[in-house]
């Protein structure tokens, strides 16, 4: 069964599905652990690095470039790699004071597109698909050391983090960046430059982040939020006790056939095989909840609660 779909005020639509529309296979062994909180609190921190990014790269490049994000899902490590293509520019970084790693990927010809306009090209001409050389990883470096700054200021409100760039791959299977079944956060974008389009991903492990992430959901409330909190409690535990609830006294249920029940007529009895001596049990909603035995009161049947089978002693089964 899929994830339900949810949509945070004012953001997109985050899905189960695989990012081309596709049904996603859920492990019942890693359950969801992305609350609806956890993903508005992500929401903002990644769509501020997706606006300050744009700025960085349109700025940096001197041409027009756009980063906007699609969906925020978790998965486990192993399915995200596999979801990438081969070969694919995919940046690794530190996410200190955190332990673990985070993953920055997009189209290898994009990341070649960012070196041609930085060095004064117009990014249109096709592009090698090979590792870089030295000198196009030291200006691609630069443009990440710009990235990860935005990154780390885009993530303020949720930790310090001092970001550090580790190494560049080309080879998705070769970046271990977290364990195969760890669980990560992995934020899709549409990434353009130029006239070139592709999906872009930030991956952080969830481990690390799980504490923060709870910190942020939960803010610390004034006074003034906490009383009103408070009031609203007590009213709200004061109106339960006031619900009306269904309550019935029953003996134990009696099995009958079809046939004896299509024949039942006027007169019939059925024998019912309730003990004599055993209490009715006493339901709201189909449970049981208490027992009782059968009483009157003012002219009235009524039902005397009693102990429940089995803590009752004979002294106390005799008595009732």
């Amino acid at each position: 069964m899929n994830h339900c779909v949810t949509r945070p005020e004012n953001g997109p639509a985050r899905t189960g599905r695989s990012r081309r529309g596709e049904p996603r296979t859920y492990d019942f062994r890693r359950p969801t652990k992305l609350s609806r909180e956890h993903v508005r609190v992500l929401q903002i921190a990644q769509e501020a690095f997706a606006r300050q990014t744009t700025t960085v790269l349109t700025t940096m490049l001197r041409a027009g470039a756009r980063l906007e994000l699609v969906t925020i899902e978790q998965h486990s490590y192993d399915d995200y790699v596999a979801s990438l293509p081969d070969p694919c520019f995919l940046a690794t970084f530190t996410i200190e004071p955190l332990a673990g790693k985070g993953v920055l990927a997009y189209p290898l010809d994009i990341a070649m597109a960012a070196v041609d306009h930085m060095l004064g090209g117009s990014g249109s001409a096709d592009q090698p698909d090979r590792p870089m050389t030295v000198m196009e990883t030291a200006i691609t470096n630069h443009l990440l050391g710009r990235l990860l700054q935005e990154f780390a200021a885009s993530f303020a409100h949720i930790l310090e983090l001092q970001p550090e760039l580790s190494e560049i791959e080309y080879n998705p299977q070769l970046a271990q960046a977290a364990a195969g079944s760890d669980t990560v956060m992995v934020a899709s974008y549409t990434i353009g430059i130029g006239g070139r389009t592709g999906e872009a991903t930030l991956v952080l492990p969830f481990s690390s982040f799980q504490t923060p992430l709870n910190n942020a959901a939960s803010p610390q409330l004034s006074e003034s939020a906490q009383a009103k909190r408070r009031r609203a409690l007590e009213a709200l535990n004061e109106r339960l006790t006031q619900v009306p609830v269904d309550v019935g006294v029953r003996f134990a249920p009696l099995e009958v056939s079809s046939e004896d029940l299509l024949s039942l007529a006027v007169g019939d009895v059925l024998l019912l095989r309730h003990p004599q001596d055993a209490p009715l049990e006493v339901t709201t909603n189909d449970v049981t909840f208490a027992y009782a035995i059968a009483s009157n009161h003012r002219r009235r049947l009524a039902a005397a609660i009693v102990p429940t089978p089995a803590t009752q002693t004979p002294a106390q089964k005799d008595t009732a």
